[in-house]
């Protein structure tokens, strides 16, 4: 996993370890997410677990939460 790289397949990650941290009424589309080591963290459709995989810094995600909870991210809502 030292080797995870940004557009991967999911799968190349194992399948274990993979949690969705939230979910909503969309038909089992869910966003998937996994800590990887060094602090960095995949994500992947819950759909196509074998599809690429997104890698994200700590730091990119701490700065997404952030800004999702501020506000920051409502217009991809309406």
């Amino acid at each position: 996993m030292d080797r995870a790289y940004n557009g991967m397949p999911a799968g190349g990650l194992g399948a274990e370890g993979w949690l969705r941290p939230w979910s909503g009424g969309n038909g089992g589309n869910c966003v998937e997410v996994r800590k990887l080591p060094g602090g960095r963290v995949a994500l992947r459709q819950s759909a196509e677990p074998d599809g690429p995989a997104l890698i994200r810094t700590r730091g990119e995600i701490s700065a997404f939460i952030r800004g999702a909870k501020a506000g920051q991210a409502d217009f991809l809502l309406s």
